[in-house]
């Protein structure tokens, strides 16, 4: 059934990702972004790819006014919420920024939906909530909430309280939490993918702009950890296996609150990361060895048996997917939305 969906924040990464999936699926996607972390040109690229116009209104979440006029204008059938800011280390700087935008966007955005009647949420979370993990895999049973090292973590955690809440006080409503895991990859066509605005963040685009020449080398923060080559152990997601995850999330109707990790459940070091890349790119990846930085956990995936049960939903690709995918969104995009695509 075709469904309008309200996306916000869907200019970003994961956004403009799922804004294909959900047209391939037959949905009608309308975009909020105030493109304080993307571009508009992100948007433009996806209308080529899917052949037709997205609806997009450049607002703030948290600007009543402007949001509430959108939902006026449309009739909405569910909300995908991405809008927040999203680097961990940045958090930590600017906490106040962080708790402010993060928490207030939503508590908006949950006030227009009980006003318009928009029952059906899908929530942008994150495996931070997990904080130090007590057992791995982790399961969306696992202890969320304790150990969480940073604002980012902490704001993610509090609006997945804020949400169970919400549940409990209108049984009406469905909402669906999505526990990401680490998403890489691009679009297979190179035209979209990660467009960090400074240095990048996380650890692929990091090795992409490595190995395109834009960094030097790449610093691999610890080779101590009891892990199979002594760095770091994180679960890397195809973007498009985690846009999907949310087609598959919008299609499932229950009320109430559901928890699902969207992760591979399996575990790559940084170091087998860096060499797939290499493979990838035909490109040797110079790194160096640095000391652990604090708050890094060794290793950290999940299980994602519940997604596939309740959702039917899994991973389908690969890492050496996504290298090859980042590689030619990266080699192709040298300056991503900024430049021109080097055809």
């Amino acid at each position: 059934m075709k469904k309008n969906i309200l996306v916000t924040g869907g200019a970003g990464y994961i956004g403009t990702h799922t804004l294909i999936e959900l047209i391939s699926a037959g949905h009608s996607p309308v975009v909020v972004d105030n493109l304080s972390n993307s571009s508009e040109e992100a948007i433009r690229r996806v209308e080529k790819i899917v052949g037709a116009e997205i609806p997009f209104h450049k607002v703030t979440v948290q600007d009543i006014p402007a949001m509430r006029a959108i939902f006026e204008q449309y009739s909405f059938n569910a909300i995908i919420h991405f809008a927040g800011l999203k680097a961990v280390g940045e958090s930590v700087a600017k906490p106040l920024e962080y708790y402010k935008n993060n928490l207030d966007s939503t508590l908006v955005l949950l006030d227009l939906a009980k006003e318009f009647g928009v029952k059906k949420l899908i929530f942008s979370s994150s495996a931070t909530v997990y904080g130090t993990p007590e057992e791995l895999p982790l399961k969306e049973t696992s202890r969320v909430g304790v150990g969480i090292t940073n604002p980012y973590g902490r704001t993610k955690y509090m609006l997945e309280e804020v949400l169970k809440d919400v549940a409990v006080s209108d049984p009406s409503f469905e909402i669906t939490l999505l526990r990401y895991f680490n998403p890489v990859g691009a679009h297979e066509s190179g035209t979209i993918g990660e467009d960090p605005s400074d240095i990048p963040n996380n650890l692929l685009p990091y090795v992409a702009q490595v190995a395109v020449g834009k960094l030097n080398h790449v610093n691999v923060f610890g080779n101590d950890y009891e892990t199979i080559d002594g760095t770091g152990v994180r679960d890397y997601i195809h973007v498009v296996d985690l846009a999907r995850g949310h087609v598959a999330a919008l299609n499932y109707s229950t009320p109430g609150v559901h928890t699902y990790n969207l992760a591979t459940g399996n575990g790559t070091s940084v170091l087998q990361l860096i060499a797939a890349f290499s493979k990838a790119s035909g490109r040797e990846i110079p790194y160096q060895i640095a000391e652990r930085r604090p708050g890094d956990i060794a290793a950290c995936y999940a299980s994602a048996a519940q997604a596939e049960h309740e959702i039917g939903w899994k991973a389908e690709l690969s890492i050496e997917n996504a290298c090859a995918d980042a590689w030619k969104w990266q080699s192709l995009n040298p300056d991503g939305y900024a430049g021109p695509i080097n055809a």
